[in-house]
């Protein structure tokens, strides 16, 4: 077991020196504010559609399948999970404080963080079934995430199924279920993109590292960060082995939900008029300590 933590730390100090470069291009001006907001577009809607359906470029597997549904029904409980432990254990007399705490123990950062990861321990497996939880997400961010944030939140189907993590995996399903091979002119240029994600990601989350501030504020910050980097992975792994679920699929799921707090969540707070400078410091605070807490995690999952 103290090989697959080594073996997984190994992992998540490389994406930590890509995250090391997005600090430096920070301090050295090499990128500003507008080029990293427009990075960030260029891997929402461009990058991460790219390596979803990379890696549904196979031909139809009932075993996969039946794994991609584990792991989408897995995510979708462990959100409402997740949501009511918010509720019970988060409370705030500021309620914009409580709005950012109670979204960042919900959601992790289960695409920037944890495709790269599930890529580099299981390669294309990982990403395809990591693709389902990501689907989850972002089902459950537009609904009940919004919900959260938006004082004046109305349900938009629209916004639901018109992000481009949904749209990506309906792409790749259909390439998946018809199992029709795709031209070399197409899926490479795909490839080419999918390869992106790794380093392009961990390059933005750096130059937003360097303007953060690593300071926690009392026990409700505390209380946050402890549900969302282990109570909620613990719970998710041991749901899974009590069910017999073992290999790929709860290796995916612990990494997806050992991820630090979502970079959405300081998207949410700042365009609702939530705590924002408190949502960039669990972002913060959380990825640095996830350095130590994913690969424990996950490396126990392996060894499971």
């Amino acid at each position: 077991m103290l090989t697959n933590i080594l073996t997984v730390a190994q992992q998540v100090l490389i994406l930590f020196l890509l995250i090391g470069i997005g600090f430096i291009t920070n301090k050295a001006r090499i990128f500003n504010k507008d080029a990293v907001k427009r990075l960030t577009d260029f891997m929402l809607y461009i990058v991460t559609p790219a390596v979803i359906i990379n890696s549904f470029n196979r031909g139809m597997d009932i075993a996969m399948l039946k794994g991609l549904a584990v792991v989408f029904a897995a995510a979708a409980v462990l959100h409402i999970i997740n949501a009511v432990c918010a509720a019970a254990f988060v409370r705030d007399a500021d309620k914009n404080r409580e709005r950012v705490l109670r979204m960042a123990v919900i959601f992790s950062n289960c695409g920037y963080m944890s495709f790269p990861l599930q890529n580099a321990i299981l390669g294309s497996d990982g990403v395809f079934y990591g693709a389902a939880y990501v689907a989850v997400f972002n089902i459950a961010v537009w609904t009940y995430g919004e919900y959260i944030m938006n004082k004046s939140y109305r349900f938009s189907p629209k916004k639901v199924i018109l992000n481009p993590g949904i749209l990506g995996t309906a792409a790749g399903l259909l390439i998946f279920f018809s199992s029709l091979p795709v031209p070399e002119v197409i899926s490479a240029p795909i490839g080419y993109l999918a390869d992106l994600n790794t380093p392009v990601a961990m390059v933005i989350i750096g130059y937003h590292l360097a303007d953060a501030k690593f300071k926690i504020n009392g026990a409700n910050e505390i209380i946050a960060i402890v549900l969302r980097l282990l109570i909620s992975p613990a719970i998710m792994t041991a749901g899974l082995l009590l069910c017999g679920i073992h290999g790929d699929v709860l290796i995916v799921c612990a990494i997806a939900a050992s991820a630090p707090v979502a970079a959405v969540v300081t998207m949410f707070s700042n365009k609702f008029g939530a705590d924002t400078p408190l949502s960039a410091t669990l972002v913060s605070v959380s990825t640095l300590l996830s350095i130590v807490t994913m690969p424990v995690i996950v490396g126990i999952a392996q060894g499971l």
